[in-house]
């Protein structure tokens, strides 16, 4: 199995202290978790895109940049880009910067959304977003596969000979589906032979499952094969003690706040407390052997190559802790146990000097600002 570590950077005031983080000092502590999980030996960093307090990932471009800048191997991820909201032109050319920077470390993983504040910001309906999303994917790819592109659609103007600029350094950007509530969206990855990454966060193991299986037999019918399917996984959050009685008494207060958030309450997750999740829903809470049972029970339902996991919300010394006991306690477990062919070949950097990123210092020795010094 392969391990990326997710942020949809939320910034909220710590459950247990109560200490609020600026804005700067939020964007200091990604790029701090990025480069943490690239020393652990994690093979992904993601960022996910919401709109609106309390998330600060508007931009996952920019913030994945600031990442490829202070990183050189790991994978940067986007999870999600919110594709049915956005220009597929704006992020045809964005994301292609970014693979170009990082050396082609780039993959997305894009969907629909799971917030609907942003849908008026962008001027779509809720009821549109699936329409919206799939229009807009397929010009995406029409983008980033072909020059001269003429196109006419719903969501944006029309197109006449257009070819983006610059053009991504990778030949394919891999592309991700994540998959949450809907069949549509396994319907669409299914349609590409697509890797699907399903969220596995608010719900129980049978609902993922379902779009899982269905995603599965969809490949079959567009002629694709199913057993080569590519699969990753969210898991909620993570805390892992010496104890299970230990972790649900240390995380308890995190959950509690957590789910008490408008963004939580809109999932309507069926659970009624944090031991009913570690029961029957996605949560990593418990000793490393609990968490590396729990994996090996999700692994046999779906089979997934990739897992994320997640420790927003902690206190900087409690992600230290967590990332790093994840990476030596259960990790390694999970390696040996469920090996994974994805992401075996190194990303492009490998094949030039590395991602084309100068350090700000070069540049600006006297003007950087302190996010950057880390």
């Amino acid at each position: 199995m392969k391990f990326a570590l997710f942020s949809l950077m939320m910034n909220l005031p710590n459950a247990i202290t109560g200490e609020v983080l600026t804005t700067q000092q939020k964007f200091h502590n990604i790029l701090q978790q990025a480069q943490l999980a690239e020393r652990l030996g994690f093979d992904a960093y993601g960022i996910g895109e919401r709109h609106g307090a309390p998330f600060l990932s508007s931009s996952p471009p920019v913030v994945l940049t600031a990442i490829a800048a202070a990183t050189s191997r790991i994978r940067l991820l986007t999870t999600v880009t919110v594709l049915s909201i956005l220009d597929p032109v704006r992020v045809a050319e964005d994301y292609a910067t970014l693979d170009q920077l990082s050396g082609g470390r780039l993959e997305l993983i894009i969907g629909k959304g799971n917030d609907p504040r942003h849908y008026p910001l962008f001027g779509i309906r809720e009821e549109q977003q699936w329409d919206s999303l799939d229009e807009r994917y397929h010009l995406l790819k029409r983008l980033w596969s072909e020059e001269n592109v003429t196109w006419e659609g719903t969501y944006r103007p029309p197109l006449d000979g257009v070819t983006t600029w610059p053009r991504p350094l990778q030949k394919s950007i891999p592309i991700w589906h994540g998959s949450a509530s809907s069949t549509l969206s396994t319907e669409l990855a299914a349609r590409y032979g697509e890797p699907l990454f399903t969220s596995n966060s608010f719900h129980p193991q049978a609902k993922y499952k379902a779009l899982i299986d269905h995603y599965r037999e969809r490949l079959t019918y567009y002629g694709h094969d199913a057993q080569q399917a590519v699969i990753g996984s969210g898991a909620g959050s993570l805390y892992l003690a010496s104890t299970g009685e230990e972790a649900i008494r240390r995380y308890k207060p995190y959950y509690e706040a957590f789910h008490a958030t408008a963004a939580a309450q809109h999932n309507q997750s069926p659970f009624t407390d944090l031991e009913d999740n570690i029961a029957r829903g996605p949560v990593l809470i418990g000793s490393p052997e609990q968490v590396i049972s729990k994996i090996l029970d999700y692994h046999a339902a779906y089979g997934h190559q990739v897992l994320s996991i997640s420790v927003d919300g902690l206190t900087h010394s409690e992600q230290l802790e967590q990332v790093e006991r994840f990476a030596t306690e259960v990790a390694p477990v999970l390696r040996r146990e469920l090996p994974s062919s994805v992401w075996n070949d190194p990303p492009l950097l490998t094949e030039h000097e590395g991602p084309f990123v100068p350090k700000p210092t070069d540049i600006w020795p006297s003007a950087i600002s302190p996010i950057f010094q880390v």
